[in-house]
């Protein structure tokens, strides 16, 4: 469901519409029926709402019908204006949704954009999606997030923290837990055999040797190096403002990135619209569009689903990806 006040539930009815004129996997809604049959009619969007039991009863109407399982929501949505009322039941979706994953009803979570801010105040204790799906995974997972574009995969080691605390919060280990994650990634949910991988300074010009920072040298080369004598194809630090123009790009399979912003800026001027959020490192899996609520265009119908349909088609390719390894039920 995503933030009740945003454009999670346009894109949803957007997709199903673009489901129509194109294949798209199946998915069902966790969602409030209600607010999704308003939504439909405010828009003007032939989508028919269907409730429905289970996954199983969704995969038999979606052709017919958005299937949605059914959660209620305490106060109305009103598009734009978030409502704390209503947190407790956005975390709630993401709950249901681990639990159908997990059991095996259903192959992949796709995750509409959250308000965090709301959350916060209503108790939600994690920075955002990616660390609350890890503890709902269990005390072992160590998801990172990964944003996927066509010809770009970007995995920030430090996200939701001040640009001021990313110095302190790096450190050599933190590094290797993300490229180990990264490197096995790409060979259970991209089937790439040989994985590449680039890691980027910190600082301009990757320190210049010492000179604008230290960081390269006492922290990201030891990660590289503890990487590479581990057997990972693994470079790097390199200065991030050479790292992402095409012929860069072409010479390797994923980025590492020291920072929320280093990352996702390269990914979001290249492929605005269709860049996925993928959590890597976790037991079953997840992805969302790479964008927020846009509280401020919710329900005027200018909703671009294109993320949200290009999560959908990666989820159900890395769910079969993965099945080709381990063919076990959630995951």
């Amino acid at each position: 469901m995503g933030e009740p006040a945003g454009i999670g539930g346009e894109l949803a009815l957007k997709a199903w519409l673009r489901a129509r004129e194109a294949p798209l996997p199946p998915f069902v809604m966790i969602d409030d029926a209600e607010r999704l049959s308003d939504c439909a009619s405010a828009l003007s969007l032939p989508v028919p709402i269907q409730p429905v039991a289970d996954a199983g009863a969704a995969a038999e109407a979606f052709n017919e019908s958005l299937p949605v399982l059914p959660i209620r929501l305490p106060a109305r949505p009103v598009p734009g204006r978030v409502d704390q009322r209503n947190a407790a039941s956005v975390v709630h979706a993401i709950d249901r949704g681990v639990e159908i994953v997990r059991s095996g009803e259903a192959s992949a979570l796709v995750t509409n954009p959250i308000q965090k801010a709301s959350l916060y105040d209503a108790g939600f204790s994690h920075p955002g999606h990616t660390e609350y799906l890890g503890h709902l995974a269990g005390q072992d997972c160590e998801p990172a997030m990964m944003l996927a574009a066509a010809d770009l995969r970007v995995v920030p080691v430090t996200v939701h923290l001040p640009l001021a605390a990313v110095p302190q919060a790096l450190s050599t280990e933190r590094i290797v837990s993300a490229g180990r994650i990264t490197d096995q990634a790409l060979r259970t949910d991209f089937l790439i055999e040989q994985p590449r991988l680039a890691v980027a300074g910190l600082n301009p010009h990757a320190g210049e040797d010492g000179s604008l920072g230290r960081e390269e040298i006492e922290v990201i080369a030891p990660a590289v190096k503890q990487l590479r004598d581990a057997g990972h194809n693994i470079e790097g630090p390199m200065p991030a403002d050479t790292l992402f123009h095409p012929s860069a790009r072409a010479g390797y399979d994923a980025f590492l990135c020291m920072y929320h912003d280093q990352a996702l800026i390269p990914l979001k001027t290249i492929d605005f619209w269709g860049g996925v959020d993928v959590t890597l490192g976790l037991p079953f899996v997840r992805t969302s569009p790479d964008h927020g609520t846009a509280l401020g265009i919710a329900g005027r119908g200018e909703a671009n689903p294109e993320s949200l349909i290009n999560a959908i088609r990666m989820a159900d390719r890395i769910a079969q990806n993965r099945a080709s390894h381990d063919p076990q039920p959630g995951t």
